[in-house]
């Protein structure tokens, strides 16, 4: 009898020392940061399986016991973004099934969030669908990175804590010798994004390309409020997708007078032709972007520089499993 509790007693301590029931578990959209997010925390990622049946349909299955444990799923819905959302409502259910304490989504890359209002009759609200199937999936709370407005956290009905890849970029610009800058947002919409990142980079002045769009992903800009001449013009955007609204927008800063122009953004999605545009030859000195989003090789240009925020998500997770303010990472 004794022997047996002593070993339980140590089975049990065993379990206490393991960072205190924090379980991390990576989806395949990213890989690469989900590891280094793992050693940021000192936390292996969880031994899972996901595989294939022949018709494409997803099986997962979590391979060790996360009973009682706070279960952090890492996986942002990027392209191809139906599967990697699919992937992760499955993982999130198995967890459940599993008896987990707690669920955290944490999505670096929140897929169908440009469909956040209705602009014309009979449209679906994708952000808000599916901010639903999140929750009714049984995720317990979502961690996401630089929303592509803040209005979709309302959409949730579970706690979101919203993050920020700004620092990670202001850091890397701040250390370039860059001369006088001025922060451009690409559109109206914008604004209040390109402001806060001027407010960051030493209250820097702040201009607006005015711009309307034609159709999706299509775009024309049309003038430049403020003052760019001769100045490093930084432009900020939450993502570039194809690259034609930041690619015309440097265009027109270019013909404003522009010294320098260098791109910035949270999510580098580069649908094609991205990856042409942004290299093009004189338009652009960087683009830096992060890697909430997996670039494979085929998609990188000489001006391409990708920063991580592995370590910005992981001490986000380790407050959030400490209970702890997540907010004051950015005061």
């Amino acid at each position: 009898m004794t022997s047996f509790l002593t070993a339980a007693r140590a089975e049990q301590e065993k379990i206490h020392q393991d960072n205190r029931r924090l379980r991390l578990f990576s989806g395949t959209a990213n890989a690469a940061l989900s590891q280094e997010i793992s050693a940021y925390l000192g936390v292996p990622d969880g031994p899972r399986v996901c595989k294939r049946f022949a018709d494409g349909e997803l099986y997962v299955q979590i391979q060790e016991s996360i009973r009682g444990c706070d279960v952090f799923l890492i996986q942002p819905t990027c392209a191809p973004v139906n599967d990697h959302l699919m992937e992760l409502l499955i993982m999130v259910d198995a967890c459940r099934r599993a008896s987990a304490r707690q669920i955290t989504a944490v999505v670096p890359y929140y897929g169908y969030a440009r469909a956040d209002r209705k602009t014309a009759g009979r449209e679906s609200i994708t952000a808000k669908l599916t901010a639903n199937l999140l929750a009714k999936s049984g995720v317990d709370r979502v961690l996401a990175m630089d929303l592509h407005s803040a209005q979709i956290q309302g959409y949730f009905d579970i706690p979101c804590d919203h993050i920020y890849g700004s620092p990670v970029l202001v850091d890397y610009l701040s250390a370039q010798e860059l001369g006088e800058v001025v922060v451009v947002s690409p559109d109206v919409g914008g604004v209040a994004r390109a402001r806060a990142f001027a407010k960051q980079m030493n209250d820097a002045p702040l201009a607006i390309i005015d711009k309307r769009r034609t159709g999706h992903n299509k775009a024309e800009s049309l003038t430049v409020i403020g003052d760019v001449e001769g100045k490093t013009a930084i432009l900020i955007d939450d993502m570039i997708d194809t690259g034609g609204t930041i690619c015309s927008g440097a265009r027109l800063l270019r013909q404003q007078g522009a010294k320098r122009v260098i791109a910035c953004a949270t999510h580098a999605v580069f649908s094609p032709p991205a990856c042409e545009r942004l290299s093009s030859e004189g338009l652009f000195e960087q683009v830096v972007v992060t890697n909430s989003i997996p670039i494979p090789a085929d998609r990188t240009f000489p001006q391409l520089k990708v920063l991580s925020v592995a370590n910005m998500l992981g001490e986000a997770i380790w407050r959030i499993h400490e209970e702890s303010s997540v907010s004051s990472m950015f005061r």
